[in-house]
């Protein structure tokens, strides 16, 4: 009885531990959740066990742990505490267990070997490193020594020792002479591992003084060189030839011990001459495949990873032509600790039960033992949850106390590995970590995989839902696996949905759904077929598809799998791929391939190319009509049109145009529907409810398009519910009281059935009423009579036919008709900014006065009266609209010194509502504009009579006037500025005291007291002294009696009518005459004098702005020009005091300008009589 109980508690305990291997929980690496949970340390990072530094160097012991919270670090020093406070070398990097030990400040590395362990801790537990063993570098120098030269007979063997000094980590060692070069080695003369340098036999060449053995230090990064070992070989006749005997390893047998996973290397190196061949061989095995190399030239045998099976006798085996000789080997495999299950984390929920196992091997079998927290678990705190069983620990019922890092150490002769593996009893609620409301696409008739990645302690249970209230899903249509997700093993399209995953323990129930699309799978419905084209011809390969609507496929083809070549007579389109101008090169196998983003399908078809025979003269023209028209899959909303193309006639049907005709709304009438590339021949058509079809195809080519194929026969489709509601909805009232609703009216096919009518539903917006409703037919506007005026309303016209009615419409709002506005705005202020622009403000109205849509404000202002000249004239109201609710704005264009009114009004749609009080308010004074005339007049020998009028607008009250002149010399230089102020009150002014025959130029403004106006300016020359022209004119009569003068006289009367002749020639052919020399002389633009040096005229430009004429130019005071002036006239040139006069004595050129140049920028003057400008006059 006893014997059954404990075997049946044998079993139990064996379905206890399965349990609970199964019950243990796996932490999802999700950052956040990991971020949340408690955690006991794990060590992250560390230094390797042993640990060689470099003693120039500063030592960097590693030690990096994570946990929550954040563990706090300790080290340990040859077992017993390492107070790194006290010592100033060593500190402690932040957030981190990581030691750094100065020794490039003073410290020696020397006094820090050791063996160093790192403690991470925090409330959940404590786990330890590795034991780290310190070690600084060792690079010694070789011992000196005498080395006497080396004779040795030609044949025999030698060796060289090399003997390096014993360094951490042992050196490497290779040969070279004293020109750093190294020595060449052969079968004959080779480095053994020892570093020992081999001669299978001397030859003469082998004589040197220079061979030197070195010894690479590379943590230290330093080479050490033993003095140089001299080798005279000498010669005797004849060389004896002897058998081979080993030189290494000695004896005929040896015996290797290496350890598993290291690489194993033997070695035999034999003397003899001739030099004997090796070879290796394992006695009752073989060599390992793949494993096994020969280095050396072969005297060293190299296995790598070796393992126990790699025990046994390996013998070498050295030949020459004499003999023989051989050597074995004994090779022992031990294994330092490696694991077969190493410790793994355990995440526990209290009161569930769990394992942590340690399992290693190797040779010796190694001892485990197990620490808690880093102390031997025999001594550790009691734990009454917690078993050990040699390399077992088991829990059973365990607490948030029992929460600790174990430790196991699996240690033999070889080494020892250590794990840290953590117990972590959490209480947790479930929780989902697969986002909410994630889409799931798959194909259908392919496996679905819904994820509910989830995590709780204790382990929750998972239930998965079809649709928000749906029942469990159960059954062999669905697998659940463990890690939450849902597999639907062959997803239908009744498969979309939204399915619903339950996460419950102990703790609590979360939720999350997730959505599943289940897609139509990508078919191509016509293949590429096989072709044989005649060279230069043309080829279409088809290849239609039929997809998912929701999927957007890309088609991509190939040529012998590999990209279309790059050539533009390769032409991919929709549906098909076409090759223009065929070549042998085509040919090969064509392949379509349609991806989606979820599938892919491909289907392909061989070209062959052949030689195209003798071709007849080509005639083109426009395609012969389809025909053979039909249709099959009739459905309530879509046909299947199918024909068959008439004659391309040698030019490709580029595309089919597909028209329809309404039998029962517009007989005879064709419509445009679609259309589709020329290699297709069927098309799927959209059709609308209550329409008699008929279709036609026309063909289109490059010549043109083909005549209309015969109508199909007809299918009148079935009546149905309208589709859509009536568009452009609006209620904008017409009246006060009243709203007009409009609508645009469906078309004839639009209406789905017979009895086409509207049902217009209306009530007023914020107002607790309802619907009211009217059906009407035949119209698109409603009017609702007796509203109240300007108030907002909901509307909607629904379409309905004898079947039922469309969709419920969407809502609009309108409005019932405006009414004027009934208070005008208030506070109306004006700021006055300058003499000409001012700012109005005004308070808005209340938005319930307005009646209507505000559209913004009207201000109307106008001039009352100048306060310069205090008279009124007829009132001319301007108005400015400021639109939206603004309240303010600006007037500009007012004349300054005026008195103004103005008043505001609001506006809406109806119209204006009344206007505010007017508001009266004043510009201040600007300045003048130019005085109206300043005529010149009296002109005696040195005096001349001024007159002007006042301005047309003084823009305030005129203060004086300013007159400034100046003399322009025979130079066209200006002289001294002279400025007069005038009284205000004066019109003319008499300038006496001026030079006789000078020019002058007068500039005349008025002035306010803001500044002054703009200026007038005027040119006028006083008279020539009598005296002196009589003297000349005696003189001149006198003179005229000579013969001499009369020949004179001749001649230059030729010599000008021989110019006259070539200027009129000049100016027919449309020259210029440059005057670039006399413009640069004058400030003034407008001035450009004549030539001085051939007498050619300046060119002349009459300015829109009544500026001086050019050189002396003459008008009438008037600024006429009479019609018999032409413009070609040489007297327009006229200059100096032959000039004429009017009858009172002015000069013919003075005139009024708008404005000129200050005097100071020109240099404007009269020219003195010359003779070339009394040729002038002459003429």
């Amino acid at each position: 009885m006893m014997k059954k109980k404990s075997i049946s508690a044998s079993k139990a305990s064996l379905v206890l531990f399965l349990c609970q291997m199964i019950s243990a929980l796996d932490v999802p690496l999700d950052s956040k959740l990991l971020e949340e949970l408690l955690q006991p340390p794990t060590i992250t990072q560390q230094s390797p066990k042993d640990y060689i530094v470099d003693p120039r160097e500063n030592i960097v012991i590693q030690c990096e742990a994570k946990g929550k919270p954040p563990p706090s670090f300790s080290w340990t020093r040859n077992g017993t505490h390492f107070d790194i406070d006290k010592d100033a070398q060593v500190t402690m990097k932040p957030n981190s267990g990581t030691l750094v030990i100065n020794i490039m400040n003073g410290g020696k590395a020397e006094a820090y070997e050791g063996v160093y362990q790192c403690t991470a801790r925090n409330e959940r537990g404590a786990a330890i490193s590795n034991n780290i063993v310190i070690r600084p570098s060792r690079s010694p120098l070789w011992t000196k020594e005498k080395l006497e030269p080396n004779h040795v007979r030609e044949g025999d063997s030698l060796v060289l020792h090399c003997r390096p000094p014993v360094g951490l980590p042992p050196p490497i060692i290779f040969w070279m002479d004293n020109a750093f070069q190294r020595l060449p080695q052969s079968e004959r003369v080779s480095q053994g591992l020892n570093g020992d340098l081999y001669f299978s036999n001397v030859q003469p060449e082998d004589t040197r003084e220079d061979y030197i053995c070195y010894a690479r230090f590379n943590h230290t990064q330093t080479i050490q060189q033993k003095q140089p070992i001299s080798v005279k070989v000498f010669s005797t006749k004849p060389v004896t030839e002897r058998q081979p005997i080993l030189l290494t390893p000695t004896g005929s047998t040896s015996t290797k011990v290496e350890l598993r996973g290291n690489v194993l290397l033997l070695e035999c190196i034999a003397a003899g001459l001739p030099t004997p061949v090796i070879r290796w061989i394992k006695e009752g095995g073989e060599l390992p495949v793949n494993r096994t190399f020969f280095e050396n030239f072969k005297k060293t045998l190299k296995i790598i990873d070796v393992s126990e099976a790699d025990s046994g006798n390996y013998k070498c085996i050295a030949r020459n032509m004499l003999g023989s000789v051989h050597h074995v080997i004994s090779v022992t495999v031990k294994a330092a600790p490696y694991w077969i299950t190493a410790p793994r984390n355990l995440v526990l929920s209290p009161g569930e039960d769990g394992t942590l196992i340690c399992r290693a091997n190797g040779n010796p079998k190694p001892n485990i033992s197990w620490f808690a927290n880093g102390v031997p678990i025999a001594i550790a705190p009691e734990d009454p949850s917690r078993k050990v069983d040699g390399d077992t620990i088991i829990f059973s019922h365990v607490q948030e106390r029992s929460s600790a890092v174990y430790q196991c150490n699996a240690s033999n002769e070889y080494g020892y590995l250590l794990a840290n593996a953590f117990v972590n009893v959490l209480a947790e609620p479930p929780r989902v970590l697969t986002p909410a409301n994630k889409l799931y696409q798959v194909i259908a008739d392919s496996p679905a995989l819904l994820d509910c990645a989830y995590f709780g302690s204790p382990k929750p249970e998972i239930e998965w839902f079809k649709g928000v209230k749906g029942s469990i899903l159960r059954g062999n249509e669905y697998v659940f696996h463990d890690n939450g997700t849902l597999e639907i093993p062959v997803a239908q399209k009744d498969s979309t949905g939204t399915y619903t995953c339950v996460a419950r323990n102990e703790l609590g129930k979360v939720q999350n759904e997730v959505r599943l699309e289940v897609k139509d799978p990508t078919m191509i419905i016509k293949q590429p077929e096989y072709k044989v084209i005649q060279r230069y011809g043309q080829v279409s390969f088809e290849c239609i598809i039929r997809h998912d609507s929701t999927l957007l496929p890309t088609v991509i083809w190939l040529k012998d799998n590999d990209e279309l070549p790059d050539d533009e007579r390769f032409l991919v389109g929709k549906d098909n791929l076409t090759i223009m101008n065929v070549t042998d090169k085509d040919d090969g196998t064509y392949t379509c391939i349609v991806n989606t983003t979820l599938d892919s399908v491909s289907a392909s078809a061989v070209l062959t190319v052949v030689a195209a025979p003798p071709t007849p003269a080509i005639i083109y023209a426009r395609p012969n009509p389809p025909f053979d028209l039909e249709l099959t899959g009739q459905l309530e909303r879509s046909v299947e049109l199918s024909w068959i193309p008439g004659d391309e006639n040698n030019s490709p049907i580029r595309n089919f145009v597909i028209e329809y005709e309404d039998g029962l709304h517009e007989p005879g009438v064709w419509h445009y529907q679609t259309e589709v590339p020329g290699t297709q021949t069927t098309v799927q058509l959209k059709l609308s409810p209550y329409v008699n079809y008929s279709f036609r195809v026309i063909a289109v080519n490059e010549i043109g398009r083909s005549q209309p194929s015969e109508p199909s026969e007809q299918y009148l489709t079935k009546s149905a519910n309208p589709d859509e509601n009536p568009s452009n909805v609006q209620g904008i009232g017409s009246e006060p009281d009243n709203l007009v609703i409009t609508w645009e009216s469906l078309k004839g096919f639009q209406s789905n059935g017979p009895g086409l009518q509207y049902k217009v539903s209306w009530r007023q917006k914020d107002v607790d009423d309802e619907w009211t409703s009217v059906i009407v037919a035949n119209v698109s506007k409603y009017i609702v009579s007796g509203t109240p005026t300007f108030v907002p309303y909901e509307i909607k016209v629904q379409a309905l036919n004898d079947l039922g009615y469309a969709p419920e419409p969407s809502e609009v709002i309108g409005h019932s008709g405006e009414d004027l506005p009934m208070v005008a705005p208030g506070n109306v202020q004006v700021h006055v900014i300058n003499s000409t622009l001012a700012k109005v403000h005004w308070d808005p109205v209340p938005l319930k006065t307005v009646r209507g849509h505000l559209q913004g404000y009207k201000v109307y202002y106008w001039k009352v009266q100048s306060l310069s000249r205090r008279s009124r004239r007829h009132v001319e109201k301007k108005i400015l609209t400021f639109r939206g609710n603004k309240t303010f704005g600006m007037l500009p264009g007012l004349e300054p010194y005026s008195s103004y009114k103005l008043n505001v009004r609001v506006v809406n749609g109806k119209g204006e509502g009344p206007a505010s009080p007017d508001k009266v308010f004043k510009t201040p004074e600007g300045v003048p504009s130019s005085p109206s005339f300043l005529k010149i007049t009296n002109p005696t020998l040195d005096s001349l009579t001024l007159e002007w009028g006042s301005p047309t607008h003084p823009n305030g009250v005129l203060t004086s006037y300013i007159l400034k002149f100046q003399p322009i010399n025979n130079t066209h230089e200006l002289g001294p500025l002279v400025e007069i102020r005038i009284p205000a009150n004066e019109s003319s002014l008499i300038l006496k005291n001026l030079n006789y025959s000078t020019r002058y130029k007068f500039y005349f403004n008025a002035q306010t007291s803001v500044g002054s106006g703009s200026q007038i300016t005027e040119e006028a020359v006083t008279i020539m002294d009598e005296g002196a022209g009589k003297a000349m004119a005696s003189r001149q009569i006198d003179i005229a009696t000579q013969g001499w003068f009369i020949g004179l006289m001749c001649a230059v009367a030729l010599l000008i009518l021989i110019l006259l002749i070539v200027c009129f020639i000049r100016r027919n052919k449309g020259g210029k005459y440059p005057v670039k020399e006399k413009e640069d002389a004058h400030a003034d633009p407008e001035i450009q004098p004549m030539k001085e040096d051939d007498g050619t005229f300046g060119e002349y430009s009459d300015a829109e702005d009544h500026k001086p004429l050019k050189k002396g130019s003459r008008t009438p005071s008037d600024r006429t020009v009479k019609k018999e002036d032409s413009d070609d006239s040489l007297v327009d040139y006229g200059e100096g005091v032959n000039g004429q006069f009017n009858e009172d004595g002015s000069f013919i050129g003075q005139y009024s300008g708008k404005k000129e140049k200050e005097p100071a920028e020109g240099n404007e003057s009269s020219e003195a009589p010359s003779p070339v400008n009394a040729m002038n006059s002459f003429v």
